[in-house]
């Protein structure tokens, strides 16, 4: 966790950018380790609601300013304060609007990611972690608990790895990320945009509602039972097979040519 306030005078606490169809995101308070500020808090909340407007957004990917991906949440200046004379954003809205983005978020973890920090990663769809990094639920070593961000990733950790990590707050580097649960790969940090990127691209081949469903497929399925699952997911597969998209999708297969989502993406690099 972090304790410094405020950013550098005439810096954004966060910056957004598109790339190649995915909105980029990153935490920008480096001399801060990009901790949780009221500000930084705002913004990231902002700019994943700008992104999910956006028909040119295919994915969100959430970054960090080098050293640090995030430290967690700023002591001095905690998120919730109000900004710009609105009322402030709590960080588990935050995490909810990751949670319910209809597009695939992607956390890319450049640096160190500590306690509230570690509420993004498992908020995530996808994670990819540099593999010499550091993360710990550190709040057990100042007398606090990861309760808001438990919600996100216990359902990733499981009770053995959860149990473990909260109680110690030992650190855990990014390849043992991915042996707990939290991320999908590691890789050397020189290699972290070019994996993430992968991953972009690998989305961007997907239709761009078929991504949508899947988003929620994955989240719905396995709450219910296997009765009400057969039952609901027959009427949503006809629903998608019956859709426009499809009719594209199954064309591009029979012609032997691209999908006209991919076609429309590449006129615009």
């Amino acid at each position: 966790m972090s304790s410094n306030a405020t950013p550098t005078p005439g810096q954004e606490a966060t910056r957004y950018e598109i790339d190649r169809g995915a909105a980029w995101i990153t935490l920008n308070r480096p001399a801060n380790r990009n901790a949780l500020s009221s500000v930084l808090v705002n913004e990231l909340d902002a700019h994943i609601a700008a992104a999910n407007e956006d028909p040119a957004v295919r994915s969100i990917v959430i970054t960090g300013t080098d050293p640090a991906f995030c430290a967690g949440a700023d002591l001095k200046d905690p998120p919730g304060r109000a900004s710009t004379g609105k009322p402030g954003v709590q960080y588990a809205d935050v995490l909810k609007r990751i949670v319910d983005s209809p597009k695939p978020v992607i956390a890319a973890v450049n640096g160190a990611a500590f306690a509230g920090g570690l509420g993004l990663v498992g908020a995530s769809d996808i994670v990819i972690a540099a593999e010499e990094i550091e993360c710990s639920f550190s709040e057990v070593r100042i007398g606090v608990i990861p309760a808001i961000i438990a919600v996100v990733c216990m359902p990733k950790l499981g009770p053995l790895h959860g149990m473990k990590l909260f109680v110690t707050g030992e650190r855990f580097s990014g390849a043992q990320a991915v042996t707990v649960g939290l991320a999908h790969r590691a890789v050397p940090r020189a290699q972290l945009r070019e994996a993430v990127q992968q991953e972009i691209d690998m989305i961007n081949l997907g239709g761009p509602l078929a991504v949508v469903e899947c988003k929620k497929l994955a989240r719905r399925a396995p709450q219910l039972s296997m009765e009400e699952g057969f039952k609901e997911m027959a009427v949503w597969s006809r629903r998608m097979f019956d859709s426009a998209e499809a009719a594209e999708g199954m064309a591009a297969f029979r012609e032997k040519r691209k999908p006209a989502w991919v076609q429309a993406l590449e006129k615009k690099q």
